[in-house]
């Protein structure tokens, strides 16, 4: 790949782990024989400013970073037309790398920069922020609201922190949602429990499958509904949803739609890829084919 490579770090990712690896993988990126320029960002905001001004370059972006960035980066580049995402796993959930089959070490991820092939993907949009995994209220607000404030020491083991200690204090939401916009009763579903989330992608929270159908290039959102139960029968459940095995179960539903609107009977904090996005009631679309990101050639 011959065009010039703008490395876009996010310092703080990963509890600071992308920054102490920004040298090295500037380094292991110049070895490929990419002609390389490295940035750090100071918030989303900059992010995005750093991402158009290379894109509109020719610059190929490589973001290392976490899953929140890389969305805030790929919402820029869907409006500039031949731009070139790489994936470069900084953060502590990396999800979307690990649904690109990109590997988990950013020094090794960087021959995917060099030697990548080129691959349209979707997006979630929601009040005009993208996102490339899940976004998902309701219970997953609190525990996402935890795990952003819990020590970065705990690893991938923040999620499931932020779960547990969600679960202690939480009470039934009751939820509606319309899918494509809701004109017949077969599009409209209220239900009262945990969870609703449109699955852009289908993992999120360090490998939680939570929409394990869901595709990058179908133009739809699988979208999961998660049924009340027992706080113990939810907690024996947790595990099924590392194998995706949990859609199985009669408390949980699974819709297909281009687009859904989701409203709660309470407030919630909508998050997309471990970040808050939105308010309820929030409307959520597919962004079919929306950029092009780089993953591993070969068959």
């Amino acid at each position: 790949m011959s065009a010039p490579v703008c490395l876009i770090v996010n310092p703080a990712a990963g509890g600071g782990r992308a920054g102490r690896l920004a040298p090295e993988v500037e380094q292991a990126l110049t070895g490929h024989d990419l002609r390389v320029r490295r940035v750090d960002t100071r918030h989303l905001d900059h992010a995005r400013e750093l991402a158009a001004q290379a894109a509109s370059t020719g610059e190929t972006i490589a973001a290392l970073s976490g899953d929140g960035m890389i969305g805030a980066i790929a919402q820029v580049l869907r409006g500039v037309p031949d731009s070139l995402l790489g994936v470069l796993p900084g953060g502590r959930g990396n999800d979307l790398a690990r649904v690109l089959k990109i590997p988990e070490d950013p020094i090794a991820a960087c021959a995917v920069i060099a030697h990548g092939v080129p691959r349209a993907m979707d997006l979630g949009e929601v009040e005009g922020q993208a996102f490339v995994g899940i976004a998902s209220a309701g219970f997953d607000s609190d525990a996402n609201r935890i795990a952003n404030e819990a020590p970065s020491r705990l690893g991938n083991l923040v999620y499931a922190y932020g779960a547990l200690r969600a679960l202690v204090s939480w009470r039934p939401a009751r939820f509606e949602i319309e899918l494509d916009g809701g004109s017949s009763p077969e599009q409209r579903f209220s239900f009262s429990g945990y969870t609703i989330a449109a699955a852009n992608s289908g993992v999120y929270g360090g490998g939680m499958r939570l929409a394990p159908d869901a595709l990058l290039e179908d133009g739809l959102l699988d979208i999961v509904a998660i049924e009340q139960v027992s706080k113990l029968r939810f907690l024996a459940n947790l595990p099924k949803v590392f194998k995706g095995a949990h859609v199985r179960l009669p408390t949980v539903k699974v819709f297909r739609a281009a687009e859904v609107t989701i409203s709660a009977d309470r407030p919630f904090t909508l998050y997309a890829d471990g970040d808050p996005i939105a308010q309820l009631p929030a409307r959520i679309r597919a962004l079919p084919g929306a950029v092009r990101v780089l993953v591993p050639g070969g068959p």
